[in-house]
């Protein structure tokens, strides 16, 4: 039936309120009566009907396990998160969970799956239309969950290279980023990360206003993602990946050593920390 009605009320998100609210009606149960039965407040489930908010991993998980739903919520919130992420990068970041190797060149931002909560949430909060507001947090529930394949038993090799503006630059509050860079340096402490800043004085590089991720997948090929402010273009032509390949052993090779790199995010630290 959902699949008929017209708009947004297709889309997985109000799908996914609407299922929970009939059966929640079928069971006749009120929404503070749910929220005692699966133990989350009764204002949270009242947003997920009403499509304000998305759940919690876990929350879908409640839902099907108190329902016996054989995981319809988990799928339902998946397709939601999945079109939270802009088109152009869709296919390339799905292909994120199969990388053995990332390799990342951001000229303004921090690296994104090295981003804190915070940091991520502001980022976001300023970039999105007025009209993208409320899927903040669910956006930002989407960045924190790819970040999670750094805590798998096998997690793959990342390597990071960030413009020094990143560092400069900073968010509006001095505390949201000390508590950024402090992340950088304790995930820079791990065996499977590499990160380098590219300093001002190095002058021009070859990703001047871009960002780059290039992901090594199992089968030993290698696709990337180009982005530029709200825009991006996957490539996974070997000519083309080449070519950005190329461009980022340059950049790597203006950048400051891993050593050097540490000592220059921590003299940012103590900026902000004052």
């Amino acid at each position: 039936m959902e699949l008929h009605e017209e708009d947004s009320s297709a889309t997985p998100r109000a799908m996914l309120g609407r299922r929970l609210r009939r059966l929640r009606e079928k069971a006749q149960l009120s929404q503070r009566g749910l929220a005692s039965a699966v133990g989350y407040p009764h204002t949270y489930i009242s947003r997920v009907e009403r499509g304000d908010q998305l759940p919690s991993g876990a929350l879908a998980e409640a839902f099907d396990t108190y329902f016996h739903t054989d995981g319809l919520f988990v799928e339902l919130l998946a397709l939601a998160q999945d079109g939270l992420i802009a088109d152009y990068s869709r296919k390339i970041v799905a292909k994120e969970s199969e990388a053995i190797r990332i390799q990342v060149f951001t000229s303004s931002l921090v690296p994104g799956l090295l981003q804190t909560e915070e940091y991520v949430r502001e980022s976001f909060k300023l970039g999105l239309p007025s009209e993208n507001l409320p899927e903040l947090d669910a956006r930002v529930v989407v960045r924190k969950n790819r970040a999670g394949i750094f805590e798998r038993e096998e997690p793959p090799l990342y390597w990071a290279i960030m413009d020094e503006v990143a560092l400069l630059r900073g968010s509006t509050s001095k505390e949201v980023m000390a508590r950024q860079i402090e992340h950088l340096i304790q995930m820079a402490e791990r065996q499977n990360i590499t990160l380098q800043v590219l300093p001002f004085s190095r002058g021009f590089h070859p990703m001047m206003g871009g960002s780059l991720t290039l992901l090594t997948l199992r089968d030993g090929s290698t696709v990337a993602l180009v982005e530029s402010f709200d825009s991006g273009t996957g490539v996974e032509s070997p000519k083309g990946v080449l070519s950005l390949i190329q461009r980022f052993d340059m950049a790597r090779s203006q950048a400051l050593t891993t050593d050097e790199s540490l000592d220059l995010i921590r003299h940012y630290l103590k900026g902000y920390a004052k």
